[in-house]
């Protein structure tokens, strides 16, 4: 019988995060951190605390019992969870048997999540019981799954979580380093994988060594303390709130559902050190009263950064004020890394998304070449060698988004004399609220199926809280009236069949929609009209 993978073979004396990056390259961080600080705290979830030993052997009873099913490396796993304190344990699992995860947005309609399920080929199933309707359609039409366990309570025909804790919680024996395929909005109405080859393992700890310098966490004490607040199936959170903290043996701070107050007293009762939040949250909180805001003590905090979504800069600069100059923003996407900009070069260049290195970034006009001084133009990122991604199963949408090793997510900006980035806008087609990408095809797809309606554009418009909202543009078919019972239905209709964040808040009604000789609708058109004293078109 093979042995235990001993995480502490050959890392004796060295520190925790020494220990943690040198077992990155097969997935053990957690493993490490768990032998050598084994009762520190690695998850609190309301009164739930788990700690790193805990935390490990969960991990390791996952992967034994996915093992043990005739999974193997290079499989998908699908997640369909809430934050919880078993989200994270699946993580760790995957990533330590050399399978593909994807985590899903749990607030999606039913039909959606389970066209992710579906897509990403996935033979495991971990889905949360307050989503059961998506995870029995998902069951129904993947007929690869051959594992299926849920979460938190019962669901037909899945093994209760409970199960596992059957399985051996000893470290397996051969770990192989796994990767995660996040999804994003699809331009034609389907979401894509961003699906990466199995990463070098040599190249594994590069990004959590850079990230947990940037941090600057205090890996060796064991106080610093990482808070959570956004759903753990977006980039962002999964990557800066979970996996970074956790792999440099820092505890989280699980929120099951975002409220303003309830932030500062976790800040507060937790001594929360570190925090990621949207543009958003910042708006949110800032509109709390003052005296709820005296009431708690954000003295722990020491890092803060946002991202996902343009910021107003009135909205920064309030929050550095409040704050303090620790306040971080991060360029980038589920694509791939972009710029970070520090407080002190965000406050001596307000506005600033960051400094690119050399050749990181490429600024194009229409007709692909590049533009002088600080013209505008469109942004390409480069497609980084060692981690190059394309969309799964589509190679036309992969073609049209990176060339010659850039992709472009349709942002524009420019680059300042001393080679600072500034956004300036972005292309028509996708809405940002919330910190979340709308590709708008996709509810236009909903709303031209409806009896009334002959044609249909969707865009975002301003909105002084989530940055932006859905508006739809509506064509009737002839003869058919405009009336606010009609605006009702039609709201109605696509709340059916989307997610509450895609369905529009508001509708106008047109003649005819704006269309170019090629029939394209001319979405920036229409939305430029709702945009008239916005210097920048976020």
């Amino acid at each position: 019988m093979s042995k235990p993978f001993n995480p502490l073979q050959d890392n004796h004396g060295k520190g925790v995060f020494e220990v943690a990056k040198s077992n990155a390259h097969v997935g053990m961080e957690i493993a490490a951190v768990a032998a050598l600080t084994p009762d520190r705290v690695a998850i609190t979830f309301g009164s739930e605390k788990i700690s790193f030993r805990q935390l490990n052997q969960l991990a390791n009873q996952i992967a034994h019992r996915l093992l043990r099913a005739g999974i193997t490396a290079g499989d998908a796993v699908a997640l369909l969870c809430s934050n919880r304190i078993e989200f994270v344990a699946v993580r760790f699992a995957c990533h330590r048997i050399g399978v593909r995860l994807t985590p899903v947005n749990w607030h999606l309609a039913p039909e959606e999540a389970a066209y992710i399920i579906d897509n990403c080929d996935a033979k495991v199933l971990f889905a949360d019981a307050r989503v059961k309707q998506a995870a029995i359609i998902a069951a129904q039409h993947s007929q690869q799954l051959i594992v299926k366990v849920s979460i938190g309570g019962e669901i037909d025909n899945f093994d209760q979580w409970n199960t596992l804790k059957k399985e051996d919680a000893e470290n397996i024996s051969q770990p192989v380093l796994g990767n995660t395929m996040l999804y994003t909005s699809g331009t034609t109405g389907k979401p894509k994988g961003v699906y990466r080859e199995q990463p070098d393992p040599s190249k594994a700890a590069d990004m959590q060594a850079i990230l947990t310098a940037v941090f600057q966490f205090d890996t060796e004490s064991g106080l610093d303390q990482a808070l959570t607040p956004g759903p753990m199936y977006h980039s962002g959170p999964f990557n800066l709130c979970m996996t970074t903290p956790l792999t440099s043996g820092i505890g989280i701070v699980l929120m099951d559902k975002w409220d303003p107050e309830d932030t500062l007293k976790l800040i507060e009762q937790h001594k929360i050190s570190h925090a990621f939040f949207v543009p958003t949250m910042f708006v949110r909180m800032l509109k709390l009263d003052q005296a709820i805001k005296d009431q708690y003590s954000i003295s722990s905090l020491k890092f803060v950064i946002h991202g996902a979504a343009p910021c107003a800069m009135e909205t920064k600069q309030a929050m550095l004020d409040w704050f303090g100059p620790i306040i971080w923003e991060m360029f980038a996407g589920t694509e791939g890394p972009g710029t970070i900009v520090s407080p002190q070069d965000w406050l001596a260049k307000p506005g600033t998304v960051g400094k690119p290195g050399p050749d990181q970034i490429r600024i194009l006009d229409g007709d692909g070449q590049p533009v002088e001084g600080s013209t505008p133009g469109q942004l390409f990122l480069i497609n980084p060698p060692n981690s190059q991604f394309n969309y799964y199963k589509d190679p036309t949408k992969t073609e049209s988004t990176v060339k010659n090793g850039y992709f472009t997510a349709g942002d524009i900006g420019y680059l300042d004399k001393d080679g600072f980035l500034f956004l300036t806008g972005r292309s028509a087609e996708v809405i940002i609220s919330g910190g979340v990408n709308i590709y708008p095809q996709e509810i236009d797809n909903i709303l031209i199926k409806h009896d009334e309606v002959a044609d249909a554009a969707c865009i975002g418009v301003p909105n002084d809280e989530w940055g932006e909202e859905v508006k739809a543009v509506v064509q009737l078919k002839s003869g058919r009236i405009a009336s606010a019972e009609l605006t009702q239905q039609l709201i109605e209709f696509t709340a059916k069949h989307l997610a509450k964040q895609k369905t529009p808040r508001s509708i106008d009604f047109i003649d005819e929609l704006p269309r170019n000789q090629a029939g394209k609708v001319q979405r920036k058109k229409l939305r430029d009209s709702y945009w008239p004293t916005q210097q920048t078109i976020i």
